[in-house]
């Protein structure tokens, strides 16, 4: 039985994102978002990406080991509907991350743009129709 307030060291490991293509996609963020392929598995159902502590990994969105113990996934039925999670980038530099993302695939939604609360905020959709929020640090990471 868990306690409340203990320690438990917990790691927030990877973020999994379902998708039609692992292999395209996989290719699609590298090339978009910048970062490195860390592997694709020779049957191409899964794929990571060298992103730091947290992994971002890819898996289809149909597979028989997972739909009757977790359900099926859901996926919006039109262009006005999205996804339940977005996905958030952080960068220096929000504008050329932009274009870049712009320049290799993904759908422009909303150019960046300062918000009050300090952050330059750009979105795009990836080939999955996911929102990807293109962002600048809140509060610039501290050297270690």
């Amino acid at each position: 039985m868990a306690t409340t307030g203990s320690k438990m060291n917990t790691v927030f490991a990877y973020t999994v994102v379902y998708v039609k293509d692992v292999a395209k996609s996989t290719a699609f963020y590298s090339k978009a978002f910048g970062y490195n392929i860390r592997r694709i598995d020779d049957s191409n159902r899964w794929g990571e990406l060298e992103s730091g502590q947290t992994t971002i990994a890819f898996t289809p969105v149909h597979q028989r080991e997972t739909d009757d113990l977790t359900g099926v996934v859901k996926t919006p039925s039109s262009g006005r509907e999205r996804q339940p999670v977005e996905v958030c980038f952080a960068y220096p530099d929000v504008d050329a991350a932009y274009k870049r993302a712009v320049e290799n695939g993904a759908v422009a939604v909303s150019e960046p743009e300062e918000k009050e609360w300090g952050q330059k905020v750009g979105y795009v959709r990836d080939p999955d129709g996911i929102v990807v929020r293109l962002g600048s640090y809140v509060n610039p990471p501290t050297a270690k």
